[in-house]
This record gives structure tokens, sequence and C-alpha cells, in this order.
């Protein structure tokens, strides 16, 4: 497959809102993907947990009780896949589907966002690393770190908290990945800051571009999405080649909107050969460093 040379993509600042029924619920998707579509990206990005507010479609028995909620969206977790993989053939573009808890073969839940394709293909990576509050819920850790093969690239995900940490976003990209994903849900203005901080921290040193989609707004009725803060943003090295300051582009905090760039990926590649720094190379030259992409699956989509 020939190497694209530069991909558009559009990260969401997505409002969660309190849709009355799930056809409700679709409309303002197809609406959003439409939106998406609309800025000539090729790879839409929804954020973290985005799939909560289909609990509202069931009233406050269910909207209102936090176990009610992760029982009543993981139940529709392959109807919510398929319903974006239609919107994905539809539109022409892939789309990371907003997160949601997945119910496992044991009982538990992960945390899992889809990324799917227009000619159907879909892939999951789970939530590695748990947040307190999602050890509150009873959400488990998920396994493993994926890179997903696709039209557009090699493409990792990294949701919200595994951003924070460097190792499972460096064996995505050792693995090929050059663009890493990063949906958020943050309740508070400083977890965006964390968050933001780390999808910069992860495009510098790992020589990739990352694309950060965050809720936004409050949804009172739900004890799991009740508070968000955030903004998206598209993130590459800070490099002369590139970007002074390391943002293509980055919205207004709390405002619904797309947010979309294009990222040049072949002079991405070129600065891990001839930039200012080679971050990804002398990644070895760390005391204690090593290889991780044998700890990486490679799914072809």
């Amino acid at each position: 497959m020939t190497e694209r040379k530069t991909l558009k993509v559009a990260a969401a600042q997505y409002p969660i809102d309190q849709p009355a029924s799930l056809e409700a619920w679709r409309h303002k998707i197809e609406h959003w993907v439409k939106e998406g579509a609309a800025t000539g990206a090729a790879l839409l990005v929804f954020p973290e947990y985005a799939a909560i507010e289909q609990a509202a479609a069931f009233g406050p028995g269910v909207s209102g009780d936090l176990e009610e909620t992760l029982r009543s969206v993981a139940d529709l977790a392959r109807e919510r896949v398929a319903f974006h993989q239609d919107l994905a053939a539809n539109y022409k573009v892939h789309i990371l589907v907003g997160s949601g808890p997945l119910r496992k073969g044991d009982g538990r839940y992960v945390n899992a966002a889809q990324l799917v394709t227009p000619d159907g293909s879909a892939g999951v990576q789970e939530k590695l690393i748990m947040t307190p509050f999602e050890r509150d819920w009873g959400i488990t850790p998920g396994h493993p770190i994926r890179v997903f093969d696709t039209a557009l690239g090699k493409i990792g995900i990294a949701i919200c908290y595994d951003s924070e940490f460097p190792l499972p976003v460096r064996g995505m990209a050792e693995a090929g990945a050059e663009v890493i994903l990063i949906p958020s849900c943050t309740e508070r203005i400083s977890g965006h800051h964390r968050v933001r901080t780390s999808a910069r921290a992860r495009a510098l040193e790992n020589q990739v571009a990352t694309v950060l989609s965050p809720t936004i707004g409050d949804a009172l009725w739900s004890p799991a999405v009740d508070h968000n803060a955030g903004a998206a943003g598209i993130y590459v090295p800070s490099e002369q080649m590139m970007s002074d300051d390391g943002t293509l582009a980055e919205g207004p905090v709390n405002k619904p909107q797309w947010v979309a760039a294009t990222i040049d990926l072949e002079r991405l590649r070129r600065l891990r050969h001839e930039g200012e720094m080679r971050n990804f190379a002398d990644w070895r030259c760390q005391p204690g460093s090593s290889c991780l992409s044998g700890k990486v699956e490679l799914v072809r989509l």
C-alpha cells in the first residue's frame, strides 16, 4: 500500500446532551458526522464516554443509576458500532466511535473505543489504565495494545488516562503508528490540561501526530458524565518543518464544534531522520529503555 503524504483529521468538541430517544441520539450523531465530513476530513474522532448519553433515552430510572447506565449502554454496543459503520460508508470517512462500556464474557466491563472504516471494518481498543473514578464504577483494565493498519495509515488509540503514560503510546509508535487518537472525558479543566499536556508530550517524544477529542458541557442527569470540560487539539512535534509550537489546530474551551487540520505525514516521517531532534530514534539512549513493539497487536482494517 502506498504511504499517504497527508491526512486531514477532525476532532469533536462533543457536548453531552440528554436525547429523549435513541432515534434522537442517532439524528444527533448523523448531524455531527455530516458536519465533520464537510470539513474535508478523512478521519473523524469522537471522545471517551460519549456513548453514555444514550442512557438518557431510557429515562431517569436508567440514566440516573450508574449500574443501569453501564448495563444499558453496553447492551447497545453492537448496534452503536453498526450505526457508525453505516455512517462511515455513507459519508466516506473513518470514524472513531465515542467510547463506552463493553461487557466481557466474564461479566466485567471495560471502556472500549471502536475505529470503523468506510468498507465496514471495525477494530476495538480497550482502555488499559483505570482512573480512580473508573475503579469506583467497576470498570476494569482492558487489553491488548493495538495498532490499526488502515487505508489512512497506521493508527493507535490512547483513551484519555492511557495517554498520560509514555510506554503504551511508545509501543504503538514502535509498531508503526504515525497518528495517535486520544478520546477524552475530563470533569474539570485541570483534567483537560493533563490530557492536553500528555498529547503534546506523546507527539514530541515519538515524533507522531496526536488528535485529542473531549466531551464538553454539563449533564446533571448522569452520575457518570455530569460535568465535562475541554477543547480539541491536533498536535505534532515542535519543529521548524512541522509547527513551531507543536499545535496544528486547537479549539476554544467548551464550545461545541469540530476542530480540523491536515497532518503532513511525509514531513512527519522525515523528522525522524532530518529533524532538529531525533526523539524517536534516541529513545533507546535512555538508561533502561526497551523495545515495546513486540507487545502490540497489529490489526489490519
